[in-house]
């Protein structure tokens, strides 16, 4: 049956209105992601705290002979055991030239004796992340090579993290990690020239080729604007984020001084800006060598 006038006018009149704008709220939503509440941040310190753990016994239970895979398990078993959904993103065990490949993930190698083990992992809880990354002996000494590099890039994360406050902003936190490397790369041979010039130049991409770090949250590398209107955006109190220099030193490099060929080294901590200054929510991971150490030696 054919709809009467008086139903066809009744429909003209209820129809929904059609939309005239399509507003993409990703952006509104994002923003408000990247202040943690205090609910928020006591979630996080829990994913740091069972990541830490978690590492702790990597450390203790790394032995030559092993293979990635086996460190991985490991972890991944202690996320579980804590009260963790599992990792927060696909773990990098890297050992020996493996630690020198951004985000290796085959976990395949073998651990052998003499060379550093990279690890680079989190864990998730109640739907937050953690991130962290240490680097260490495989048979718990550093050699004076390794213990060179480490200490270097120990130098530049501790002293980026002591500049998390508000007001910093994030390439400015990049530059300062740039010059402290640069500066001990000359110093260590691995580049030649005056520091200005060669970054400058951005010779030290050779070996330090990433971001010093990223906003943490729901993600591992959460949402928000990093700039406006190509400005750097400013940190404030409520933003979590790593500080996680590198080097990494391939060992078909040339030119190099040959004890620091195939040594790849980042050391990385979940970082809170708060008014009073940095909060490390991973501080329970030794990261000073001396420390490592002596953890392993037990």
């Amino acid at each position: 049956m054919a709809d009467a006038p008086e139903w066809k006018a009744r429909r003209a009149n209820t129809a929904p209105t059609k939309p005239q704008t399509i507003i993409d709220p990703a952006t509104i939503v994002h923003e408000m992601r990247v202040l943690k509440s205090a609910e928020e941040i006591e979630l996080m310190q829990r994913a740091a705290d069972i990541a830490a753990e978690a590492h702790v016994e990597a450390m203790k239970a790394a032995r030559p002979g092993m293979k990635e895979y086996e460190i991985e398990a490991l972890l991944e078993q202690i996320f579980r055991r804590l009260g963790a959904a599992g990792p927060a993103y696909t773990s990098i065990i890297g050992a020996g030239a493996n630690a020198t490949i951004l985000h290796y993930i085959n976990n395949d190698g073998e651990l052998r004796d003499g060379e550093l083990l990279l690890i680079d992992a989190g864990a998730e809880y109640r739907g937050y992340a953690s991130d962290i990354t240490r680097t260490f002996p495989i048979n718990g000494r550093y050699t004076k090579a390794q213990r060179e590099i480490y200490d270097l890039v120990l130098e530049a994360q501790m002293s980026c993290v002591e500049k998390v406050r508000p007001g910093t902003t994030h390439d400015q936190l990049k530059s300062h990690s740039i010059e402290v490397l640069t500066k001990g790369m000359v110093r260590l041979g691995l580049l030649t020239g005056d520091p200005a010039e060669l970054i400058k130049e951005k010779k030290y991409e050779q070996f330090y080729m990433h971001g010093l770090g990223h906003m943490l949250g729901i993600d591992v590398h959460d949402v928000g604007r990093y700039y406006y209107d190509k400005k750097s955006r400013a940190l404030e109190p409520g933003v979590v984020m790593t500080v996680e220099p590198g080097l990494y030193i391939n060992p078909n490099t040339k030119d190099i001084p040959e004890q620091y060929l195939g040594i790849g080294v980042r050391i990385e901590d979940d970082v809170l800006c708060t008014a009073n200054g940095p909060r490390v929510l991973t501080n329970k991971v030794p990261k000073n060598a001396e420390e490592i150490e002596k953890l392993m030696a037990r």
